[in-house]
């Protein structure tokens, strides 16, 4: 009698703990992950308006996009597909490590160089999706160091 009662709660033992089990896999499931947090986040990022130079070979795009609070800092970057002509992808991603920040709106520049054909072609990755790029082009006279933004539509 001792050993079936003691095999009943080996065994509800064991039951108990799949059970729990399950149900923590199954409340993990239902959470975003960060990946879809931080994309929901700055999902209203759809374009990036920006200055392009080609100067000796060397494209380089300037522009400013505005993050919904000063903790969120703007890294980006660009990619070269080795096809004629290039692709060049810009790529921004975004840092924040604070816990808390205020919601202010904070404009951040960006400057992005790539060597490529002049006839290369262009678009942009934001957190790893797929957004508008709108590229000026920049007049003669002007260089990416003297770049304003007043760029309309």
């Amino acid at each position: 009698m001792t050993i079936v009662l003691f095999f009943l709660i080996v065994l509800g033992m064991f039951t108990f703990a799949f059970l729990k089990k399950t149900e923590i896999d199954s409340a993990e499931q239902q959470k975003p992950s960060l990946d879809e947090q931080a994309n929901a986040k700055y999902s209203d990022i759809t374009r990036v308006d920006a200055k392009h130079f080609y100067i000796d070979g060397v494209h380089t795009v300037v522009g400013e996009l505005e993050m919904p609070t000063p903790c969120d800092l703007l890294e980006s970057g660009s990619i070269v597909a080795e096809s004629y002509p290039e692709q060049i992808t810009l790529d921004f991603k975004v840092t924040n490590n604070a816990e808390f920040c205020a919601q202010v709106i904070t404009p951040q520049r960006f400057k992005v160089s790539a060597t490529a054909s002049e006839n290369a072609s262009f678009s942009a990755l934001f957190q790893n999706r797929v957004i508008e790029l709108n590229l000026v082009e920049a007049s003669p006279d002007e260089t990416p160091e003297d770049f304003e933004l007043f760029i309309k539509g």
